[in-house]
């Protein structure tokens, strides 16, 4: 479960046991699937960018998507595939916020 005060949750791309989530490509593909959830909604093109709710990432190496909660909030039904895609495959979620590169 995920805490209401929290922003974003990072789905990390090992499993529980730590074993590596397979394909590789895991977290580009449930991006592109949850593209269309945007602020605003779906728009012409949209389909060519991620979210801003749902975006690849690597954190430590691994692959990993991070969910902004807005999407929780705007589309319930897109952030219960999100978390139930999480759970299905036993991958780690933990609640974080990902903080810029000091340039």
């Amino acid at each position: 479960m995920v805490s209401h005060s929290a922003k974003e949750v990072f789905i990390l791309g090992v499993t529980h046991s730590g074993s590596t989530f397979r394909p590789s490509d895991w977290a580009e593909r449930l991006a592109g699937v949850m593209s269309q959830f945007r602020p605003g909604g779906a728009t012409p093109g949209s389909h060519l960018s991620y979210s801003p709710w749902c975006v690849p990432n690597t954190l430590d190496g691994k692959k990993c998507v991070i969910v902004h909660t807005d999407l929780r909030d705007e589309e319930p039904m897109a952030w219960s595939f999100v978390m139930n895609f999480a759970k299905d495959n036993d991958l780690q979620v933990v609640e974080a916020c990902l903080l810029p590169d000091n340039a």
